[in-house]
């Protein structure tokens, strides 16, 4: 059983999400606002929040953003919703370090495999995994924690897996839609595009260590054999 916050102003809906929850197992807790929210997120520490966009005193975005910053909480994820379908907002909820990103109006079966997917893929991190030392890289799967010449590097939740993702199947070419299903879990609402934004926003954030994640033009992106090969 998962603790999930509902984050949601509409309460109808909120009610809908909440029974779903419950029928699947889960704890469900609620929040019709933004302030409470985070109140609720930062003293019961979810092990997932379901966060709609749009509410009437904060910002789902400020919302995710302050999660994010905070040590306590910034490795709960987040699933956000919205009215809205443009790709720019998914790329900016993802960039925030949103794990996944529904548009409403949504099925309410496909929202429940979506949080299963998301919970299953944090039972899986959190099972134990060996350091990766490669290079002026160090990566610490179990531990969520990356360095690159022992500096500590701070990774979105989407950010570090497909790190990992990448090293641990390195010199093996991987396509974006390989990527998309493995990373994110699903292809659905998720473009190609998602995956390119991503990878160079890891490359900037790794520093030195970017030139490891290679591209293979028209096909995908591979991680270097070994150090010295990586350009």
């Amino acid at each position: 059983m998962a603790r999930v916050l509902v984050i949601e102003d509409e309460e109808d809906l909120q009610q809908v999400l909440e029974y779903n929850l419950r029928q699947n197992g889960h704890e469900p807790l609620a929040a019709l606002r933004g302030a409470e929210g985070l109140r609720l997120a930062r003293q019961h520490r979810p092990d997932l929040i379901i966060l709609d966009l749009m509410l009437p005193d904060l910002a789902g975005t400020e919302i995710c953003k302050s999660l994010k910053k905070d040590p306590a909480a910034k490795e709960i994820p987040i699933l956000m919703l919205t009215a809205r379908g443009e790709e720019i907002d998914r790329v900016v909820g993802f960039e925030l370090g949103a794990d996944d990103y529904v548009v409403k109006p949504f099925s309410v079966r496909e929202l429940m495999l979506r949080v299963q997917v998301i919970l299953r893929r944090g039972q899986l991190e959190s099972a134990g995994r060996p350091i990766h030392e490669f290079g002026i890289l160090r990566v610490d799967a179990s531990a969520h924690r990356v360095w690159v010449e022992e500096r500590e590097i701070e990774l979105t939740a989407l950010e570090f897996k497909l790190l990992v993702t990448l090293l641990e199947r390195r010199d093996r070419v991987q396509t974006r839609t390989v990527l998309l299903d493995d990373v994110w879990g699903m292809v659905a609402e998720v473009t190609t595009r998602t995956v390119d934004t991503h990878v160079k926003r890891l490359r900037e954030k790794l520093e030195g260590a970017g030139r490891y994640i290679e591209t293979v033009r028209g096909v995908g992106y591979r991680f270097a054999a070994s150090a010295e090969t990586g350009k």
